[in-house]
Parts: C-alpha cells; sequence; structure tokens
C-alpha cells in the first residue's frame, strides 16, 4: 500500500479514504489474455467488491489478491476471499502498522483514531492472531509487511523490524508467499530476509529499488511486482529495473486506489485499470502484450498457489 493502512468497510464497500473528485477512468481495451492484479485493497475503494470484480473480468482482469494491513482489514481480506471464487487474501500488519500499535497513535491519522501505546505485548498479540489468519485456506501471502522508514521515523524502527521478523516466520511455518513493503529501507530489507532466511517464495510489492537491487533480487528469486508509477515520467529507474528483471519474476498489480497509471494519476485506482500499465510494461521489457500477461498470470498463479 502506498500510503496508509487500511480501514476495512466491512460490507463489501469502500470505506470512504480516497474521494472521487474526478469521474472514473473509462475501460482500457480488454486484454487477450486474462492476468491477476496480484496486489488491491477493495476495501479502500468504492463501490462494492461485487461491482469491482465484475468490472475487472470484463477486461481480463479475473483474479485479484487482497492485501491485508492491520488486524480489521487482514480479517475482511480473509473473509472476502472466501466469499468470492478470484479473490485470494494476503494477511499482515503493515509496517506502519507496528510501530502505532507498540508507540500508539495520538493523532490517529491513520484513520482508525487515536490508540494508547500497547507495548510489544500488543504488538506480539495482533501478530498470533495474523498467524491464525495465515492457516486458512484462502490466505495465501503474509503482507504486506517489511520496512518502511519514509513515515516512520528512528524511534519506530525496532517495531517495524520485529514484526517484519515476525512475519517472515510466520510465513514459512505456513508455507505463503511473503509480501514486501518496501519504502526506502532497500539496504536493511534485504539484510533483514538474509538474517531470517528468506521463505521459498517472496514478493517485492510496487517494486521501488533500482536495477542494481533487482538483479539482486533476480539472484536471489524473489518476485518483483510493478504498480501504475512505472508509468510517471520520473520514473526511468523502476523502468530500468524492469527492463532487466527476468520474466519469470515479474508481477502486475493496482495497489488500487493509490498508483493510477498514466494518463490518469490522481483518480482512484482500480484493478480494471491494469491492462495500462500491463502494456507499458510490455513496452519496457519489449515484448509483445500477450507474451507479458501469459508470464504474469503463469506467475502469479505460481506464487499465491492457485
Amino acid at each position: 500500500m502506498a500510503k496508509t493502512a487500511s480501514t476495512p468497510g466491512g460490507s463489501g464497500k469502500a470505506s470512504g479514504a480516497q474521494k472521487e473528485k474526478d469521474p472514473p477512468p473509462p475501460p482500457p481495451e480488454p486484454l487477450r489474455v486474462p492476468v491477476a492484479d496480484s496486489h488491491t485493497h477493495l476495501d479502500m475503494q468504492s463501490g462494492t467488491v461485487e461491482e469491482a470484480l465484475a468490472k475487472a473480468a470484463s477486461v481480463g482482469v479475473t483474479t485479484v489478491v487482497q492485501v491485508g494491513c492491520d488486524l480489521a482489514g487482514s480479517r475482511w481480506a480473509a473473509e472476502t476471499a472466501a466469499a468470492h471464487e478470484s479473490v485470494w487474501a494476503t494477511v499482515a500488519l503493515h509496517p506502519n502498522e507496528a510501530p502505532r500499535i507498540v508507540l500508539g497513535d495520538p493523532d490517529g491519522w491513520s484513520r482508525q483514531g487515536a490508540r494508547e501505546p500497547g507495548g510489544d505485548a500488543a504488538l506480539d498479540a495482533a501478530l498470533d492472531a495474523i498467524a491464525a489468519l495465515a492457516a486458512l485456506p484462502q490466505v495465501r501471502g503474509v503482507g504486506e509487511t517489511g520496512l518502511d522508514y519514509f513515515r516512520t521515523g528512528p524511534e519506530g524502527m525496532a517495531a517495524q523490524e520485529r514484526s517484519f521478523r515476525r512475519h517472515i516466520a510466520i510465513a514459512k511455518e505456513h508455507g505463503k508467499a511473503l509480501v514486501i513493503h518496501d519504502r526506502e529501507a532497500h539496504d536493511d530489507v534485504l539484510r533483514v530476509l538474509a538474517e531470517e532466511g528468506a521463505p521459498e517464495t517472496v514478493v517485492f510489492h510496487c517494486y521501488s529499488g533500482d536495477a542494481a537491487m533487482a538483479k539482486i533480487c533476480a539472484e536471489r528469486g524473489y518476485h518483483m511486482s510493478f504498480a501504475g508509477n512505472i508509468t510517471f515520467k520520473n520514473a526511468q529507474p523502476l523502468r530500468d529495473a524492469l527492463a532487466v528483471a527476468p520474466l519469470d519474476l515479474v508481477l502486475v498489480e493496482t495497489d488500487a486506489p493509490f498508483l493510477t497509471p498514466v494518463p490518469y494519476r490522481g483518480r482512484p485506482n482500480a484493478p480494471y485499470l491494469i491492462p495500462l500499465t500491463l502494456r507499458a510494461m510490455a513496452e519496457v521489457k519489449g515484448v509483445p502484450e500477450d507474451t507479458l500477461a501469459t508470464a504474469v498470470a503463469a506467475n502469479t498463479a505460481r506464487v499465491f498457489d492457485y
């Protein structure tokens, strides 16, 4: 997730986290080869889950991975995946959620209201609940977890790293993919993965590293999932990374409602806009659209074991 932790609506509707100031972008030309949105937040989008899935399917996005960012959102993800055949879930505490649990959130900027400090005991209890959710059959990943040095300062780094290490253990315990949020923390994310021993399957969601890091990820067999920001004018380092990423390690995602691809940047994103990002990725890779779609479809199914 690009900005903040999710606040699940619980009714299949978005929480109103992002208001639509402009009309939704029109549906793009459908893909000829169906693909999956490997990382989305349906609980932060407008309309119902059923509407979002139908609109996505109409353009060839036939599977979505609903990602949890806190305990309530992870429960919602698991419930939503259980109710819809085309939805799989991942569960986790977002890196910025861990410091809120331990240190408190007096300003309530996460839209979940002010919270008192709970200390390490509260974090451990939340992680135990995530571990229980990770055992469910419709939950196919543990994430998004990792490190985020953009929003959380030095005072929250210990809680983030403690949480990240536990998520790695949970993923390995249950044989699930580890979905990583890495924001301005590349070296430390790679360090912790090496120290703990990475799970068999690792995905860098909304890949944010450069080409040199992409080569390291490729050497270690880590998957890289690219989002709509690959289309942004200032995103040449991302395009350089995609160019060197092996085709069998590449995924596509929306991170909706964030990171809407050009030319609709600034409007709310949704799974039905995946074709715009995939076509931009195919251009960067220098391969036909169908070739890339076939690869990412197979990669996503393999990563999330469906």
